[in-house]
């Protein structure tokens, strides 16, 4: 994944060498992430599911680029990486928003969106919106 210039002082000097090793140490194959524990797309070929070209990345599982500790590293395709980092830069984003505006970043309650507490889902019903004239 690209890194932000806001955090790449957060690495250390050698990550692309550290990188590429830990790429090398999985053959160059995704090594499957919690959502999908078989996935094993291959770097610079078409991604089985997606079709898209897959580019291996290295994922901290703990989301901090200091922490190299092999144990803490991941060889992941896109897809893999991007849906278990989508969490964090969500908490991020908001964050960086919030931020901006002078806000609270973080909820007091967890279960309540800045939405009302529903998501922003019109229906109030938990994601069962089924729009007008639903049952």
């Amino acid at each position: 994944m690209p890194i932000r210039p806001e955090n790449r002082k957060r690495y250390p000097p050698d990550w692309p060498a550290i990188s590429r090793a830990r790429r090398a140490q999985a053959g160059n194959r995704c090594e499957g992430s919690p959502a999908w524990p078989d996935c094993r797309a291959a770097n610079g070929m078409p991604h089985p599911v997606t079709g898209s070209r897959v580019v291996l990345t290295v994922a901290h599982l703990d989301h901090r680029p200091e922490n190299v500790d092999p144990a803490n590293l991941r060889a992941w395709c896109q897809r893999c990486h991007n849906t278990y980092d989508a969490p964090h830069r969500s908490r991020n984003r908001a964050a960086r928003g919030a931020d901006a505006m002078g806000a609270c970043p973080v909820s007091p309650h967890p279960g309540l969106s800045r939405h009302g507490g529903n998501g922003g889902n019109p229906a109030g019903d938990g994601g069962n919106f089924r729009g007008s004239g639903g049952d």
